[in-house]
């Protein structure tokens, strides 16, 4: 599901353009954690009287941010940018695109989409050089150019989305405090964390928290479990497989990952509340245990976003911290797999901003700017991570440079009625005890019926 979306506030449709001498947010040449260098380059390039049209999905505060790393590339080169948006803007590029009126850039946050609109022969494909570009300087870089990739209308792949602004799932948060007092020390590997987790257990604890709930889309949070253990447990291209249909729901791999979180979820030594709580918790209230004196639980894996719903006035790396949700020991092969999401930038109307536009990205400036505010973590490898707000998004930023392989959100590369649907359904069976086999069976049933 398009989770962070289901978060957002929806804005009408907005155009604004670029001032012709734009208040940047930092001063050139006065913070030494930018590349100022950038910025001097930048303005060689001559884009005067030339218009740069882009659309995508940010709005409110997410559109200021934006804005201000688009004031840089407009200052220095003399373009003027028109960034507009849209609460409907999935269903509005296609309807621009199709209509011949598409932006300059199109960011999208969808994969399918990006299929979708490249197998129209409605997208550009990137400047050669670019893919090898991403390969070379971002962590896990060959994870970044294969979700660039994707086939034309003759079916020839090509190099058509940038990877800018990524999202972290990978977590688990707890309160340092707890851990301290316990004696408890954060887990390295997936065996350490069950290790923990029996300990906290023994020792009179509950070492969980976990909530399913989410209205209409009670489920997902479950989805992001699984997806995260089949990257510990399987080899990349076999989550590939399955995020494809290529591999059944009910293959032998997936059943295992469903197994094991269901021994998690459905222990009631080891979630607060007990197996009954799961599904009937909200996501967003799910956290709260960790802030309960004595603690109601000790861990609870999440992605980044739900710090803003820890109480107010929490101090992250102080009342509140979070580790990589760590790879299995016996499986070393598969490196630091890294869960989440990201947006890609595409060409849809071709032009000499547009192509400048995409090299700024590859400056380590485009990615500072918003690195130093807030909302925004990079695998660029050449950013300096001191730029970054605070120091949980320095951490958060390390964990996705220092990333082996990186992996959309499975349930949002399946078609809707299944990462949307079933896989959601699938997993309260999963957590009311239905056998992780039939669960598994019954979403299959469901992709099969998808004509």
């Amino acid at each position: 599901m398009r989770k962070t979306l289901l978060l957002g506030v929806a804005f009408a449709a907005v155009a604004l353009s670029a001032p012709a001498s734009a208040e940047l947010k930092f001063k050139p040449g006065e913070d030494a954690r930018f590349t100022w260098a950038n910025f001097d380059e930048l303005k060689k390039v001559d884009l005067k009287g030339e218009t740069l049209s882009i659309f995508g999905p940010w709005r409110g505060e997410d559109e200021a941010l934006a804005r201000s790393v688009l004031d840089y590339f407009s200052e220095a080169t003399g373009a003027t940018i028109n960034y507009s948006s849209s609460e409907n803007y999935e269903q509005q590029i296609v309807i621009d695109t199709q209509a011949g009126s598409p932006p300059n850039i199109a960011i999208l946050p969808q994969p399918g989409l990006i299929q979708d609109l490249a197998s129209k022969g409605l997208l550009t494909p990137l400047d050669e050089g670019t893919a090898n570009f991403i390969k070379e300087n971002y962590g896990a870089g060959q994870s970044w150019v294969d979700l660039g990739t994707y086939k034309d209308k003759d079916g020839k792949p090509g190099f058509y989305g940038f990877p800018f602004k990524a999202d972290l799932k990978s977590l688990v948060w707890y309160v340092p405090e707890n851990f301290e007092e316990a004696g408890y020390e954060v887990p390295k590997t997936w065996e350490e964390m069950q290790a923990l987790t029996d300990k906290i257990v023994a020792d009179g604890g509950v070492p969980w928290c976990i909530g399913l709930g989410s209205g209409g889309a009670t489920g997902w949070p479950a989805t992001d479990w699984v997806e995260d253990i089949m990257l510990r447990t399987q080899a990349p291209d076999v989550y590939d497989k399955w995020t494809r249909n290529e591999i059944p729901f009910n293959d032998p791999a997936v059943v295992n990952a469903l197994d094991i979180f269901a021994k998690i979820a459905t222990n009631d030594k080891y979630v607060d509340g007990g197996k009954a709580a799961v599904a009937a918790t909200d996501f967003r209230d799910s956290p709260k245990g960790l802030f309960a004196v004595p603690p109601k639980c000790y861990m609870h894996r999440q992605a980044s976003f739900i710090s803003s719903f820890f109480p107010e006035g929490t101090k992250l790396g102080e009342d509140a911290d979070f580790f990589y949700l760590p790879p299995v020991a016996a499986k070393p092969e598969l490196g630091n797999p890294v869960l989440g999401g990201g947006t890609l930038f595409t060409i849809a109307k071709d032009s000499k901003a547009a192509r400048a536009f995409i090299d700024f990205l590859k400056m380590p400036l485009a990615h500072e700017i918003w690195m130093a505010q807030s909302g925004f973590l990079t695998p660029l490898k050449t950013a300096n991570k001191e730029a970054y707000g605070n120091e949980a998004l320095k951490k958060q930023g390390d964990i996705l440079v220092n990333a082996s392989t990186f992996r959309f959100d499975g349930s949002d590369l399946m078609p809707g009625k299944i990462g949307a649907g079933a896989f959601w359904t699938g997993m309260i069976d999963l957590v009311g005890g239905k056998p992780a086999a039939d669960v598994a069976a019954d979403i299959q049933k469901s992709w099969d019926a998808i004509k």
